[in-house]
């Protein structure tokens, strides 16, 4: 799987936006040590900007920026041959060459770039809101690894989007067993309830985990939904 594949399978922004919140709604439960979890989502993130990531504490992650005018991928994976690391300190030609002017500011991000202000990225999707598809740029990759960006290990979450891909990720990551009706009700974006939660780790409840909820943009029982 590359980057061109992804492309292809992920869903529409906003769905993507939802499975994006989920997945963090399920870590955030699952693991309430921010420091450990796999998936966070923060709604307030910048000002109007939201942004979805994953880090799998080996050097690997994404960010995806959701605002106004679309929303920009960007992932990472530390051991790729295209890392910009593996090929004299530059982004790999074409992941970033193509990207709008509209997404530009997110490419020369901080928070995404190195001290050096280099991009820190191996696959790279953007789509803006009247775009019917998801974008990526012409790249000629590499020969001799299936997986030359790193698409497939990063993204398969976003491409697998069944709850029962997410309860096979998290009982491996998270050594626990997951219940996948409670993954299915969070995968459906129905409110969260203090039995939902219970399912899924008893050790936590609703109350001690409000307050990420509501960044996430998640809604329980007598609270509107974000």
């Amino acid at each position: 799987m590359t980057v061109y594949d992804v492309a292809r399978r992920l869903p529409a922004i906003g769905d993507l936006r939802n499975l994006c919140r989920s997945l963090a709604v399920l870590d955030m439960i699952l693991s309430p040590d921010w420091e450990y979890r796999y998936y966070s989502f923060n709604s307030a993130w910048t000002d109007g900007n939201e942004m979805a990531s994953m880090r799998n504490g080996s050097g690997d992650e994404y960010s995806i920026v959701f605002s106004a005018v679309g929303a920009y991928v960007r992932g990472f994976d530390h051991e790729s041959p295209m890392s910009p690391y593996a090929h004299d300190g530059e982004p790999w030609p074409g992941v970033i060459d193509g990207v709008p002017s509209v997404f530009r500011p997110w490419v020369e991000e901080p928070a995404f770039t190195d001290e050096g202000n280099m991009p820190v990225v191996t696959a790279c999707l953007w789509r803006e809101v009247a775009d019917s598809q998801w974008r990526c740029g012409t790249i000629d990759f590499p020969e001799g690894r299936d997986d030359p960006d790193g698409a497939e290990g990063l993204f398969h979450l976003l491409v697998d989007r069944s709850p029962e891909a997410y309860q096979r990720f998290a009982e491996d990551y998270y050594e626990v067993l997951v219940n996948l009706e409670a993954v299915r009700h969070v995968y459906a974006w129905r409110p969260l309830t203090p039995e939902i939660v219970s399912l899924l780790n008893a050790e936590t409840d609703l109350s001690d985990v409000a307050e990420e909820i509501s960044e996430i943009g998640c809604s329980w029982p007598g609270r509107d939904s974000i």
